[in-house]
């Protein structure tokens, strides 16, 4: 292949990336999106998870033969 060819197949692919790149950008910051990812970005903060039944355990609730106490 020369490099006029090479060329074209990168120039090709650059475009590509680049489209499906702005594509996925527009498709994050849709207004439907924004419930969802202000809620996902308030997880972390959360001091116990949807679903956990009990706390995680810590040095405070672990006695000292390596059990959770209830």
């Amino acid at each position: 292949m020369s490099n006029e060819t090479w060329g074209n197949i990168i120039g090709v692919v650059t475009l590509v990336s680049m489209l499906t790149f702005i594509g996925i950008w527009i498709w994050a910051w849709q207004k439907r999106h924004r419930k969802v990812f202000k809620h996902l970005s308030e997880i972390p903060m959360e001091d116990q998870p949807d679903g956990l039944a009990r706390p995680i355990p810590t040095k405070e609730t672990i006695d000292p033969r390596g059990e959770n106490r209830p």
